[in-house]
């Protein structure tokens, strides 16, 4: 989730008209019932998952706020505040983000395997019938993130990353490469998974199993996969991966990736 823009803004020193136009964007926001503070407090998240939305599901069969919460599996989803198709995965237990060992237990949920199954609710969303490629899954590094509770983002991908990764299909490998062309400005690794779901195939697990220096470093990593088609009959899914660096300014967010306003639905 990205940062807050309200945080540090003097609205009685903003002229008038903007800050009546500001003051509006807030109270619309303030009432879909998810506080746009959100990002000013880090378990922000959290506290709706585990206070409302699990209660809810629990005790009275609601998950208001959230879209959905599957208790058995430990996971809820919710509409992000941010862009028409946005959703979010959320565990419903304690996981602070990519660099928590929880993550890579023997028992761990996949929650990439449930995020992928999510993707109806952006397709409900979208009022489009998108194929694979067009929708992703993305999670943020340690220092590109907001919330210090694990999300998944699941959304449609940018047009033009959605072009480029198809422009070099036939040089993604099933092992970590990299990329021949950049994505949104920056270098990506990338691996090929040719399997129809996530099934039994986990990205934490593909970064941390087969790059030990990653794994001793996960925090700063960021993780993209998007849906793909190898062939005919050959679904499968292309896994990003992109280590933050702060001196350049990469910040390990791989949400950038993905086009909350979906005009991938309307550029087919």
């Amino acid at each position: 989730m990205r940062a807050n823009f309200w945080r540090g803004v003097d609205v009685a020193a903003i002229p008038g008209r903007k800050a009546t136009l500001l003051l509006a964007i807030a109270s619309a926001c303030v009432a879909t019932g998810i506080v746009v503070a959100r990002a000013a407090d880090p378990s922000a998240l959290w506290k709706i998952v585990h206070d409302k939305c699990s209660v809810g599901q629990q005790h009275r069969q609601d998950p208001a706020p959230c879209s959905s919460v599957d208790l058995a599996n430990g996971y809820a989803v919710l509409k992000d505040i941010v862009g028409a198709t946005q959703f979010l995965l959320i565990p419903t237990v304690r996981v602070s983000g990519i660099e928590d060992p929880a993550i890579l237990a023997a028992d761990a949920p996949n929650y990439w395997n449930f995020a992928w199954q999510a993707r109806r609710f952006v397709q409900e969303r979208s009022h489009a019938d998108l194929p694979r490629d067009a929708l992703s899954l993305s999670i943020n590094s340690r220092v590109g993130r907001s919330q210090n509770q694990l999300h998944i983002h699941i959304d449609c991908v940018r047009v033009d990353v959605r072009d480029t990764l198809k422009s070099n299909l036939r040089a993604i490998g099933s092992t970590w490469a990299a990329l021949p062309a950049p994505l949104a400005g920056r270098a990506y690794r990338a691996m090929r998974v040719e399997h129809d779901t996530l099934d039994g195939i986990d990205p934490f697990r593909l970064l941390a199993d087969n790059d030990s220096r990653a794994a001793a470093d996960m925090g700063m990593h960021t993780l993209v996969v998007v849906g793909a088609t190898f062939g005919p009959g050959r679904n499968g899914f292309v896994v990003l991966d992109n280590e933050a660096d702060l001196s350049s300014g990469d910040r390990g967010s791989g949400e950038e990736l993905q086009d909350h306003d979906c005009a991938v639905a309307r550029a087919r």
